[in-house]
């Protein structure tokens, strides 16, 4: 035994280091160890990806208006996206809520390719999925059905790819439909956070409760929750006009319902800031670009 407690050095070992005793769970010398895979290199992170207690860039990206969530993940997939200056490119990445973000040429391009679509629906046509004995609004969509006064855009087929109703229309309901491919106008117009009006002429029949108007203009519920307040009022003896700010499933019918009233005719005129106008009942046109809700 040398000093210090430790073992004298075998002949032959002062040419290489001393080998060590395998411990637990080490393979002993000699025995086929697979070789551990290196670690792999990671770029580091930016500035909006250590934001974990942030907002997911796609869900910011919604909430401003850019695009819709949907949309936001194809554009952090390709490189379009940037926070504070960095490209992002991984779904999922937070940024903090007041983060600068802007979107590359790219996306911006592809946004201004995409349509919106004005549809005077006809009764008997579903707003959204196909019914069994219905069609849906989108397939009256083509080249033949386009309002002959509507001389901007070409029709293309391309423009049907995507397209979705922006809110619904009843199936016993005729009007304004509004189709598009852009997500920003469809969170704009059905957005939980949406402000966007809309107006209809309701021709009802029936015996109006006694305060039943008011009523109408703000104090009902259906199933269970409130509705927003309400601008109703008498145009004649028999017709309503209504002025929404939110889009329940039947919801002037069922109003109307629980006042004593009976609706026999609706008919959207208006979203926000555009009319129905002159469109032929069963014909479209497409959004212009002086246009907007």
């Amino acid at each position: 035994m040398s000093e210090g407690g430790r073992p004298p050095r075998k002949p032959g070992s002062a040419s290489g280091p001393a080998r060590r005793v395998p411990g637990p769970g080490r393979a002993a010398p000699g025995a086929s160890a697979k070789p551990r895979a290196a670690a792999p290199v990671r770029p580091a992170p930016s500035s909006a990806a250590t934001a974990a207690d942030g907002v997911r860039i796609s869900k910011l990206m919604a909430e401003r208006g850019l695009c819709s969530r949907r949309e936001a993940d194809t554009y952090i997939e390709r490189g379009w996206v940037f926070v504070d200056g960095q490209r992002v490119t991984e779904l999922g990445t937070r940024a903090p809520a007041n983060a600068r973000i802007t979107l590359a040429p790219e996306a911006r391009a592809r946004q201004e390719e995409r349509v919106t679509i004005l549809l005077n629906k006809p009764i008997g046509y579903v707003s959204g999925q196909p019914e069994p004995g219905f069609q849906p609004a989108v397939s009256l969509i083509g080249r033949d059905t386009q309002w002959r006064a509507d001389q901007g855009t070409v029709f293309r087929p391309a423009h049907l790819k995507g397209l979705a109703p922006a809110g619904r229309l009843d199936i016993d309901s005729t009007g304004l439909l509004v189709l598009t491919q852009d997500g920003r106008i469809a969170r704009q117009l059905i957005g939980d956070d949406s402000e966007v009006e809309k107006e209809y002429l309701v021709r009802v029949d029936g015996q109006l409760v006694p305060d039943g108007l008011r009523l109408l203009n703000h104090g009902l519920s259906l199933d269970g929750r409130p509705l927003r307040p309400a601008k109703v009022e008498w145009l004649n003896d028999d017709q309503l006009r209504f002025i929404l700010r939110e889009g329940r499933k039947r919801q002037i019918r069922r109003m109307c319902e629980l006042v004593g009233l009976k609706v026999v005719g609706l008919k959207r005129v208006r979203i926000g800031r555009v009319r129905l106008g002159e469109l032929p009942t069963g014909q479209w046109r497409y959004l212009r670009d002086d246009e907007a809700f």
